[in-house]
């Protein structure tokens, strides 16, 4: 695997020996902007591996992007190949359907030390959720970002992420009340503890989401990537592009129904992704929102 290949796929032109905040910063932004959050393999008929040279093959050599399990994978090799000092972390994503976080540890995220200070970092979240810095780990501060206002907060050995929301605006009413918008101006994210993990933790996890009815990835097909502005979104046949911020502490969010020529073109144009195989694009009834 090739470092500087990795560099030119999300388009980082800057340092490769400067290892502060502001280096992390770009490697995170430029990850986010180039690579999709997406679980399109399980629509297509294939499997969301799960090893390193795999994930690099996907997602450097073939350009497309994957879910935390794989882009954060990749993304904790590229740090630690600079010489960051990172390690994997574990979450428990919150479902605002039960009100509780999962039982199973079902999200991998990273922490990196730089400049005596210890920052959150993920690439893997997606959608409106998607931090764009990484954020420092301390309890209880406001930490104000494009997407919104994140905080984190210490209970015992949990942290805990959630995120403050902008008001929403939906130029077309007919999707007012769509089951893909985020209905809560205060929002549970995921919680984690900073024990080290390793990717070997994962695998049955990654084993259960791609098979489970259960799942959420297997109800839904997906993709979104952040864009300079907001984030594009693709579940199903319903496309969305939000832009953060339009006015005043709101949001506004577009939505579109494709068909199945248009899904094909939008991926093209959109998120500069090609599949190999036919996409069957699946809404299904679990809850996921933008």
């Amino acid at each position: 695997m090739d470092i500087e290949a990795y560099f030119e796929r999300i388009g980082y032109k800057s340092s490769r020996k400067k290892l502060d905040l502001e280096t992390l910063s770009d490697i995170l932004q430029c990850q986010l902007r180039a690579v999709p959050f997406e679980n399109l393999n399980i629509h297509c008929g294939e499997a969301m591996e799960l090893g390193l040279e795999a994930i690099y093959d996907q997602v450097v050599r073939k350009k497309r992007g994957g879910w935390c399990l794989q882009v954060n994978h990749l993304l904790y090799w590229a740090l630690t190949t600079m010489g960051f000092e990172t390690t994997i972390l574990g979450g428990y994503v919150y479902n605002t359907v039960t009100s509780q976080y999962s039982n199973r540890m079902i999200h991998l995220l990273l922490q990196v030390t730089t400049g005596g200070r210890k920052y959150i970092v993920d690439a893997g979240f997606g959608r409106s959720y998607q931090i764009w810095q990484p954020l420092e780990l301390i309890s209880e501060k406001d930490q104000p970002q494009v997407p919104c206002i994140f905080r984190l907060t210490q209970e015992g050995e949990f942290w805990y992420l959630d995120q403050i929301r902008r008001e929403q605006y939906i130029p077309n009413q007919d999707f007012l009340n769509s089951d893909l918008l985020e209905k809560d101006k205060y929002r549970k994210i995921y919680s984690f503890t900073l024990k080290p993990r390793t990717i070997e933790d994962f695998e049955s996890e990654n084993i259960f989401l791609q098979t489970s009815p259960a799942s959420v990835f297997t109800s839904k097909s997906f993709c979104s990537l952040q864009t300079p502005e907001g984030v594009h979104c693709l579940v199903g046949f319903t496309l969305t592009k939000r832009r953060f911020n339009y006015k005043e502490n709101t949001d506004l969010v577009e939505f579109k129904t494709l068909n199945e020529e248009e899904i094909e073109e939008v991926l093209r144009n959109l998120f500069n992704i090609y599949l190999e195989k036919k996409l069957v694009p699946k809404h299904g009834d679990r809850f996921f929102t933008i």
